[in-house]
C-alpha cells in the first residue's frame, strides 16, 4: 500500500470514528433523558392545540429524546452513503450494547445505600418542602426500564429498516437525489421507532392507555418527519464538507464501491 494510499485509508477510517461517537453520544443522551415528557405549547408559550384527531383531542407532548433523535438518523444516513449496510449495522449493535451496559450500571448505582449527609443536605427543595432526593434518583433511572427495552427494540429495528431503505431508493437515485434517499429511508424507519417505543415502553410495560401511546405517537412521528424534511439541506452540507475531507474522487470512489457491495 503506498502512502496516498494509506493516507485515504487513514482518513476514512478516522470520519467513521468520528461520526460513530457522534451517533453513539447523541442515542445515549436521548435514551437515558428521554423519560421526561415536555409541552411543546408551553415552550413556545402557546395554548394547548387541542387537535381533533380521529375523534381523539392531541396536544404536542413529547419525550424530550426526541428533540436530538432526528440526528441521529442524520448520521445514520451519512454513514449508509460512505459505508454501507455494514457500516450502520457495526455502529447500531455497538450502540445498543452501550445503552444496555450503561442502563446495568446505574441500575446498579440506585440500589446502593444512600450516604446520610447526601440526604441531609438535600432534604428540602428550594420552596422548604421535605425531599428524598434518593426517592427521586431511584424514580427516574429506574423508570427508564421499559424505555430501555423499548428503545433498543426500536432502535435497532428502524437502523435495520433505514439502512435497506436509504439503498432501495440509492439504486434509483444513483448518486443524485441525496434528499430522495435519506428523507425517504426517515419517513418509513421513524414511523416504526415512534410507535414501537411507546407500545413496549408505556403500554406493555407502563401505565399508558393505548390512546394516550396513539396521540404522543403521532405527534412525535410528525416531528420527526417535520424536522428531517427541515434538515435536509444539513445533509448537503455534512455531504460537502466530508467529500472535501476525503478529496472529491476518493468521495465518489467510497459511494461506488460501497452501492456495488450492496
Amino acid at each position: 500500500m503506498t502512502l496516498v494510499e494509506q493516507n485515504q485509508a487513514q482518513r476514512k477510517n478516522r470520519l467513521y470514528l468520528i461520526l460513530a461517537c457522534i451517533f453513539i453520544t447523541n442515542a445515549i443522551i436521548a435514551e437515558f433523558g428521554g423519560v421526561k415528557m415536555f409541552s411543546a405549547e408551553k415552550l413556545l408559550g402557546l395554548l394547548p392545540a387541542n387537535m381533533n384527531i380521529f375523534g381523539s383531542v392531541v396536544d404536542f407532548n413529547m419525550s424530550v429524546g426526541v428533540l436530538i433523535w432526528p440526528f441521529v438518523f442524520i448520521l445514520s444516513d451519512l454513514m449508509n452513503e460512505y459505508f454501507g449496510k455494514k457500516g450502520v449495522r457495526l455502529i447500531s449493535f455497538i450502540t445498543a450494547g452501550m445503552i444496555g451496559y450503561g442502563f446495568l450500571i446505574i441500575l446498579g448505582w440506585t440500589k446502593m445505600p444512600p450516604a446520610d449527609f447526601w440526604l441531609q443536605l438535600n432534604g428540602q427543595d428550594s420552596q422548604g418542602r421535605p425531599f428524598d432526593i434518593d426517592y427521586a434518583y431511584s424514580t427516574i433511572f429506574r423508570q427508564g426500564l421499559g424505555i430501555i427495552v423499548g428503545s433498543l427494540t426500536a432502535f435497532l429495528v428502524s437502523q435495520l429498516v433505514d439502512a435497506y431503505v436509504f439503498h432501495f431508493f440509492r439504486k434509483f437515485t444513483g448518486h443524485k437525489h441525496l434528499w430522495v434517499r435519506a428523507t425517504g429511508s426517515t419517513i418509513v424507519s421513524q414511523l416504526i421507532d415512534s410507535f414501537v417505543i411507546l407500545i413496549i415502553a408505556f403500554y406493555l410495560l407502563g401505565n399508558w392507555s393505548l390512546e394516550q401511546v396513539l396521540k404522543v405517537g403521532m405527534v412525535q412521528y410528525g416531528y420527526k418527519v417535520l424536522l428531517a424534511i427541515l434538515l435536509t439541506p444539513l445533509i448537503y452540507l455534512a455531504h460537502y464538507f466530508i467529500d472535501l475531507y476525503l478529496g472529491r474522487e476518493e468521495s465518489k470512489l467510497i459511494i461506488e464501491e460501497t452501492n456495488q457491495k450492496w
